[in-house]
């Protein structure tokens, strides 16, 4: 309505939005961190260079929930038909299985 006020809550990201002087705040500040990956040395053959770049990468950026920092849990995701687990410790992911879905 006319005269009410709108609350833009999200992080200006200025690599994205359109004013170059602008600051990003927070997230600048993890945006350039990332996760050491190891992968299995053993790769299901359906998955092409490509594919395991794209998966490395995924997974250097972190795809945990944010509020999550347990060690012990094991986390999953899906990607290119497969189920892939993983564990976090500090910097560091490994992937422990990746399972192919039916």
């Amino acid at each position: 309505m006319d005269g009410t006020p709108i609350y833009d809550i999200k992080p200006y990201l200025p690599f994205t939005d359109s004013h170059p002087d602008a600051v990003g705040g927070f997230a600048e500040e993890v945006m350039g961190e990332k996760l050491t990956v190891t992968l299995p040395e053993i790769l299901p053959p359906e998955l092409n260079d490509d594919q395991i770049r794209g998966l490395y990468d995924l997974l250097a950026q972190d795809p945990r929930p944010a509020y999550q920092d347990d060690p012990d849990r094991r986390y999953g995701l899906r990607f290119a038909g497969f189920e892939v687990f993983f564990r976090v410790q500090g910097d560091h992911l490994t992937v422990e299985q990746l399972q192919k879905r039916n």
